[in-house]
């Protein structure tokens, strides 16, 4: 797959950050289900927009180096909901093995995992964590690095096509 990442300017996921309800609920299942170690938590007195409110800023390393990261804050209003996958999800790349072993997991422990889906170039397993967000766990398909070139792949072609038909219907 010939990407020209030298020419990308951002160098990587450093965090995703989500609000969650309950950061212990969210500890046992980032950390004890999925196996990601908390790597820090972060008290403060005021969000980084300035708000002043208790807040708790919570990160799970990857290994990778990347994060997933968790705000609760107790006093300020969110709505929770069960999120669907073509709403909002987080993907996740594991091997074969791994998808397998956290799919019996999830069953022994009652947590219904969804899937396995077979998508172009990943097959891949749902759960959903206790904020209602939907955690994917993805392993990479023989054609993946073919169907994600996009000198292969007329992704930009395509993006027009849709725009066009979109506008038409």
């Amino acid at each position: 797959m010939k990407q020209h990442k030298e020419t990308i300017p951002l160098l990587g996921l450093h965090h995703t950050a989500n609000r969650c309800r309950d950061a212990e609920e969210t500890r046992a299942f980032y950390e004890d289900f999925l196996g990601l170690p908390l790597a820090c938590s972060l008290r403060r007195d005021r969000t980084e927009t300035g708000v002043e409110t208790p807040l708790l800023h919570i990160f799970f390393q990857m290994r990778d180096g990347s994060y997933l990261a968790f705000f609760e804050l107790p006093e300020v209003e969110f709505e929770f909901k069960e999120q669907d996958p073509s709403d909002l999800h987080i993907a996740l790349e594991v091997c074969e093995v791994t998808m397998k072993a956290m799919y019996e997991k999830a069953k022994a422990a009652g947590q219904a995992p969804f899937g396995p889906a077979e998508l172009e170039a990943l097959r891949s397993i749902y759960f959903r964590d206790p904020n209602g967000y939907v955690v994917e766990l993805t392993t990479k398909k023989d054609e993946h690095d073919e169907v994600m070139d996009p000198e292969r792949n007329d992704a930009r072609g395509i993006l027009d096509r849709w725009q066009t038909d979109k506008g038409s219907a």
